[in-house]
């Protein structure tokens, strides 16, 4: 902002103003996932007043018409006066991406943001100063046992699959067409959590086999939660930190470096590596920083978040190839998908 700033922002700063209240936008968004208020709009056949939206939600007229208007606003939902009274409806984008039954719906990414992410951002400035996650602060568990808290009980570890599962459906085709990946027979997801990204990548590449690999506990709930009739991916438990690895022409890193230091996650890339027969290789999919550190500003605040969570930060490119170089890859492609995530494709 500060090499473009028009004297116009110098005289008064609106856009200064939208960030400082940008918190406001996100819980207004948040809260009227939390009561239903997308679903109750996408499955009327009209307009509904706020009269009859806070009767549906069980919620006070008055709060909900504020609520109502504000998504308007933000141009979420629209508004038509008749008679005097205000009725309101979903817009496209509310009904494609925050109503639940949409099949591109991000309605577990919000809630997960609402409460999870939201709380731990309270103590954003603790981080900063103490340098490490806050989940001792929020939720009462140790710093290092963030996935801990991540899989506290069986409905946080639900909001935090959800939370993937929206990603992949959302940014998975992306990362799949990264680059060519039919060379690869035998593709292994290690993390792969519900199995999004590694449906994405069985749609385009049809001809390879691709395989979840994940703790115990997060293969049968996906299983429990997230199967699909038919489903082209299968799923196989164990602990790529500490078991061994399956066979696969191809591992797939995909939102799994950024959580760790650098000191963990060397180990595991040089074990991948070891594994690996030549030509076989690794994905590694993540919110890439620009090396002149000048953004994205999403990745930005992705590290941020890293902070505040885990032990880990989103890296540029350079941090990834060095890694991977360390751990014995030496074909090292880049490619920037100019969405949320990038891929790294590292060839034995």
């Amino acid at each position: 902002m500060a090499e473009h700033m028009s004297q116009s922002e110098l005289d008064y700063p609106f856009r200064l103003l939208e960030y400082v209240n940008g918190f406001r936008v996100s819980k207004a968004i948040f809260s009227a996932c939390e009561l239903g208020v997308f679903d109750l709009l996408l499955k009327s056949q009209e307009p509904l007043s706020a009269e009859r939206v806070a009767r549906e939600l069980s919620a006070n007229v008055d709060g909900t018409e504020r609520l109502l208007d504000a998504l308007v606003g933000l141009e979420i939902l629209e508004v038509e006066t008749t008679d005097g009274k205000a009725l309101y409806s979903s817009t496209d984008v509310a009904n494609l991406y925050l109503a639940k039954g949409s099949s591109k719906s991000l309605h577990d990414m919000i809630i997960y943001q609402s409460q999870t992410i939201y709380p731990l951002w309270n103590n954003l400035l603790d981080a900063v100063r103490e340098g490490k996650n806050q989940n001792e602060k929020t939720f009462g568990h140790l710093p290092e046992d963030f996935f801990q808290v991540i899989y506290r009980s069986e409905e946080e570890m639900l909001k935090f699959m959800g939370l993937m599962n929206n990603s992949w459906i959302l940014d998975g085709h992306d990362i799949a067409t990264a680059f060519s990946l039919s060379c690869f027979q035998t593709i292994v997801d290690l993390g792969g959590c519900t199995g999004a990204l590694a449906r994405e990548m069985a749609k385009v590449y049809p001809s390879s086999s691709v395989t979840v690999f994940d703790l115990p506990q997060v293969v049968e709930t996906a299983r429990k939660h997230f199967s699909q009739e038919n489903d082209a991916v299968a799923f196989q438990t164990g602990d790529f930190f500490s078991g061994e690895l399956p066979d696969a022409d191809l591992y797939v890193l995909a939102r799994v470096i950024h959580d760790w230091p650098e000191e963990k996650c060397l180990p595991l890339l040089k074990k991948i590596y070891d594994t690996c027969k030549p030509g076989g290789g690794t994905l590694v999919v993540e919110a890439m920083l620009f090396e002149n550190r000048r953004g994205p500003v999403m990745a930005q605040i992705f590290s941020l978040n890293m902070l505040v969570q885990t032990e880990g930060r989103e890296r540029p490119p350079s941090e990834y190839v060095h890694m991977l170089n360390e751990a014995g890859f030496q074909n090292v492609q880049v490619c920037r998908t100019g969405k949320s995530y990038d891929a790294i494709l590292a060839i034995k």
